[in-house]
Parts: C-alpha cells; sequence; structure tokens
C-alpha cells in the first residue's frame, strides 16, 4: 500500500491567512509609485541629455540667418557648407586628424599597460602587491589641475634629451599620449583589477597545467577571458582622451598641433567676432560622430562588460 504525501502549505496563498505575504513583489501601491517617480526621473533625465544634443545637430544644418532669427526652429533645408567651412576653413579637419593620432596612441598604450599591471596585481601575490595597488587607486584623487604645471616642465625637459628628444617635448604628439596614458592608468588599473579578480581560477591552474608559461596564459587565455571588461574600459578611456581639453591645451602649444578640443574652443572664440555660428555647430557634429559611431557599435559590449563582474 502506497501513500501520497499532499503538498506542503504555501503561506500567504488565496485560501489561507497570512495578508499579503504571497503578493507578487512590485504589484503593491508603493511598489508602483516608485517604479513612475523612477522612470519619470528617467525619462527627465533622458529628455535634458538628448535635447542639447537635437538642437546642435539641427542648427549644424541651417543657415546663419535662421539661426539669428529663430535658433530653436526646424532648418528649411540642409546646408552642406557649414561643414566644409568648419573642416577647411576652421582647420577642424588638421585637428581631428592630430586627435585621431594622439588618441590612437595613448589608448592603445593605455589597454596594454593596464592590462599587464592588472592581471599581475589581480593574479599575483608578492611582497608589495597592495601598496602598489592602493599607489594607483591614490590616483584617482590626484586633480588635474594640480600636476598642470610640474608637467609643463617635465614634457618641456624631455624635450632636451640625447636621442629621443626629439621625439618628445612640447608639441610632440608622443608626449601628450604619455601624459594620457599616466592620467588614465589609475581608473584602468583598478577597474580591471577588479574585472580579473573575477575570472575563474580553475582555467589558469588549467593553463599552466597544460605547460603554458605565464606570458602565454596571460595573452592567450586571461586576456580574452577579460574581452568584455577591456572594450567597456576602452571606450571611457577613448571618451576622455577624445573629450580631453586642459592637458593638450598646456603641451600643445602649436597651432598646427592642437587637437580637436582645442580646435573647437579656438572657433568658439573666433565665432563671437564673425557670427558664424552654424559652423560651430557643424564643428561640435563633427567632434560628436566618433563618438557616437562607437557607442553604437560596441553598447552592448560594453552593457556585457558593467555587468559581467556582477553576475560572476
Amino acid at each position: 500500500m502506497t501513500t501520497t504525501q499532499a503538498p506542503p502549505r504555501v503561506s500567504g496563498d488565496s485560501n489561507g491567512g497570512g495578508g499579503n505575504r504571497g503578493r507578487l513583489p512590485g504589484t503593491g501601491a508603493g511598489e508602483k509609485a516608485i517604479g513612475l517617480l523612477n522612470g519619470g526621473f528617467l525619462l527627465f533625465w533622458g529628455l535634458i541629455t538628448t535635447l542639447p544634443l537635437l538642437w546642435a545637430i539641427l542648427s549644424a544644418f541651417k543657415t546663419n540667418g535662421e539661426f539669428r532669427v529663430d535658433p530653436l526652429g526646424m532648418p528649411t533645408g540642409v546646408q552642406w557648407d557649414n561643414f566644409s567651412r568648419a573642416w577647411s576653413a576652421a582647420n577642424i579637419g588638421q585637428y581631428f586628424l592630430n586627435s585621431v593620432i594622439v588618441v590612437t596612441m595613448s589608448l592603445t598604450l593605455t589597454m596594454l599597460f593596464g592590462a599587464m599591471g592588472a592581471y599581475v596585481l589581480a593574479r599575483y601575490d608578492f611582497p608589495g602587491n597592495r601598496f602598489i595597488y592602493y599607489l594607483f587607486v591614490g590616483g584617482l584623487v590626484l586633480p588635474v589641475f594640480l600636476a598642470l604645471v610640474p608637467m609643463f616642465f617635465v614634457v618641456r625637459n624631455l624635450g632636451s634629451l640625447p636621442v629621443v628628444g626629439q621625439f618628445l617635448g612640447l608639441n610632440s604628439y608622443l608626449s601628450l599620449a604619455l601624459v594620457y596614458v599616466a592620467f588614465s592608468m589609475p581608473f584602468t588599473v583598478f577597474f580591471l583589477t577588479a574585472f580579473f579578480r573575477t575570472l575563474p581560477t580553475s582555467i589558469a591552474e588549467a593553463g599552466i597545467m597544460d605547460g603554458c608559461s605565464h606570458f602565454t596564459l596571460f595573452w592567450k587565455v586571461m586576456l580574452p577571458m577579460a574581452r568584455p571588461g577591456m572594450i567597456s574600459l576602452a571606450l571611457f578611456n577613448f571618451l576622455g582622451h577624445w573629450n580631453q581639453y586642459v592637458l593638450p591645451l598646456v603641451i600643445m602649444q602649436d597651432s598646427d598641433k592642437k587637437v580637436l578640443a582645442q580646435g573647437l574652443g579656438t572657433l568658439a572664440a573666433s565665432t563671437g567676432f564673425r557670427a558664424d555660428w552654424t559652423a560651430l555647430f557643424a564643428g561640435l557634429v563633427i567632434a560628436l560622430l566618433p563618438v557616437l559611431i562607437v557607442y553604437i557599435i560596441f553598447q552592448k559590449q560594453v552593457q556585457a562588460g558593467l555587468t559581467a563582474g556582477v553576475l560572476k
């Protein structure tokens, strides 16, 4: 004779007591009110972030007359001449090329050195490990403006070094790229150290057992596994390097070596006298395009990198 055991009674169901214990989370009046409040705040934040961007893009296609008469109105046509004036007459094309050169070098060096340093700090125990890590973390609180004067003299003196001095010094792409690397390394090491710690140790041990050297283990096993975090951090560093204004203002004093942020500042200053506002907005759109394109391409990888540490 077999007996069947009745399923346990769930507390708070519709047939028994328990009040609201069986209610699903997020279905009460309070939770709905909080959800509406959060949604309204996010909508408001999205509007105040997006509307100035849309206004700048629309203004780039207006004539100067249309902009003066109705700055908030829609353009009657597409004025591609604004972009040609900004690119050639305002020298935005040269500034754009200078920014591409500097950011390419700085981003490559930052991700390379940052990944190697973070991997060692995250996966190896040695005397002074925590001290070095906290030195990098301490660099996060260093104000940029506090370092401008000593940075200027250091970079200027690098130009007088034998052999390598011709590639360094003021008005040097490499010098500006190295300065970007120096200011980006603290956050890069801090972020990647936490990410490398989330990677499974068993895979690293299996690689060592299979005969991988520490160098091979890093390049062929651990670094590919850290790809989501690397892409996320590369995008953040790209935004910071591309929009940097203060550091190149100190180092790049030659008009032909200025980067895009400096060029836009110069264009904004001269626009007030020439009243060529639409060319200024066209230059802003040119500066925004690389950022938008990069984010659209890598948005899924960025989201995966930001949530990888939580999911693990």
